[in-house]
């Protein structure tokens, strides 16, 4: 098969590693990739966002499947665009169309969709448009800490959790009146804090068939014990050791075959992955959010730990064959450090040198995923904020750990920043 991977961060990288290892796989390639994606294929000056390049590469290069990393592309209908393109009916792009991928990009679009379907989650109310008064009533009947949601796609930064009622209401104003957040602000939605611990749970779904991928936990704040401003993600552990056997039935029983069932109820087609963020509250499963495709840094610790084929699970996914196609899943553990340029998530340099270990056979628990990273010549340097992903394998977390942080130790650039606590908290 002829691949085309788009999107440039650690989870596309993860993606090609997985299927660079495939028996099916003939060629891979990325759009537009990063110096990683480069080593194992051909890296290609695309945005994803522009579709009708995409269809135009896809076309003069045979491709026979695309795999949307972001979730941009599926918000805003590549799935779709490719099922109206004539000639490329047998091409597989793997996401759901622009109304599923609504389950991430609106967020009263997804509660909506869990209140109709009875899949629990916190409590809330949703406001547009010339509703600022009733949206600040509704929030003084809340209590603290608040939570005000924009409900659009805001890059992972649209959520404000406040002890402070006067900050919760001057957010949600600015939010309504577009001063915050842009478009995907200007509805909200007000929920009730929820106080537990943070589980990403991810599946693979046709629609009708499912199977779950490794649970995870990934590290959002900037600094040690979450503290700090939200980032894209500092680091993550797969499995998450508080996931017992009890509380998996009630995710699958009460979260996702509910989930999949109100799919097939909305009528709404569906083939990809289903990010089911979590939040553990005395033993019990409730929905945060949905996302439509795989988490990063999530997927740089998932797919080492998935022994099934990836390219054979998704070509299954595409032909609605999954229901034949069993997941095997590694008993091992797995924990990835985020290491990022100095200043990140706010502004930061570019264009820093990285020196970078070789790694071989000799060592197959460690890993690197390459994020905001591009070739200046020979050298490799950052272009991003989160720089790459220093993952660690072992039989136990705690080696796991040990492992991501002395790889993590190896790598070498001006300004290199990471979290000291991944694991343990």
């Amino acid at each position: 098969m002829r691949v085309l991977i788009l999107g440039s961060g650690g989870r596309e990288h993860a993606i090609g590693w997985k299927v660079a290892t495939s028996s099916l796989l003939e060629a891979l390639f990325f759009g537009p990739g990063n110096a990683g994606t480069s080593e194992i294929g051909h890296n290609v000056d695309l945005n994803p966002m522009d579709f009708p390049a995409v269809e135009d590469f896809v076309r003069e290069n045979a491709i026979n499947m695309v795999v949307v990393g972001p979730e941009g592309p599926l918000a805003g209908g590549i799935v779709d665009h490719f099922q109206k393109a004539k000639g490329l009916e047998s091409v597989a792009v793997i996401g759901p169309g622009k109304e599923g991928a609504q389950l991430e990009s609106s967020k009263k679009f997804a509660k909506d969709f869990m209140k109709r379907h009875r899949i629990p989650t916190a409590k809330f109310k949703s406001f547009g448009k010339g509703q600022v008064r009733e949206a600040t009533a509704y929030l003084k009947t809340m209590k603290p800490p608040y939570v005000v949601k924009a409900s659009g796609l805001a890059a992972g930064k649209g959520v404000i959790v406040t002890e402070d009622y006067a900050e919760a209401d001057k957010a949600l104003r600015d939010m309504i009146r577009g001063a915050a957040f842009g478009d995907a602000g200007k509805e909200v939605v007000i929920e009730e804090f929820l106080k537990g611990v943070e589980v990403s749970m991810f599946a693979v779904t046709d629609g009708e068939a499912w199977r779950l991928l490794p649970s995870a936990m990934d590290y959002k704040r900037i600094g040690d014990g979450n503290t700090g401003l939200n980032t894209g993600g500092m680091g993550a552990i797969s499995p998450v050791p508080h996931v017992t056997p009890e509380f998996m039935e009630k995710v699958k029983n009460q979260v996702v075959i509910p989930t999949i069932r109100g799919i097939q109820r909305d009528g709404f087609p569906y083939r990809g992955f289903l990010f089911f963020g979590l939040m553990k509250v005395q033993g019990d499963p409730y929905v945060i959010e949905y996302n439509c495709r795989l988490g990063d840094p999530e997927t740089q610790i998932i797919l080492p730990l998935l022994e099934t084929d990836l390219l054979h699970l998704m070509d299954g996914l595409a032909n609605g064959l999954l229901s034949e196609i069993d997941v095997a899943l590694s008993p091992r553990t797995a924990a990835t450090v985020t290491l990022a340029s100095e200043g990140y998530p706010s502004s930061y340099e570019k264009g820093k040198k990285l020196t970078l270990p070789e790694l071989g056979k000799a060592n197959e628990d460690q890993l690197i995923f390459h994020a905001g990273t591009q070739r200046d010549g020979e050298d490799v340097v950052t272009s991003g904020g989160r720089v790459m992903a220093c993952v660690g394998l072992g039989a136990e977390l705690e080696k796991a750990v040990k492992q991501a942080y002395d790889l993590a130790g190896k790598v070498k650039f001006e300004g290199k920043t990471h979290r000291t606590d991944i694991g343990s908290v």
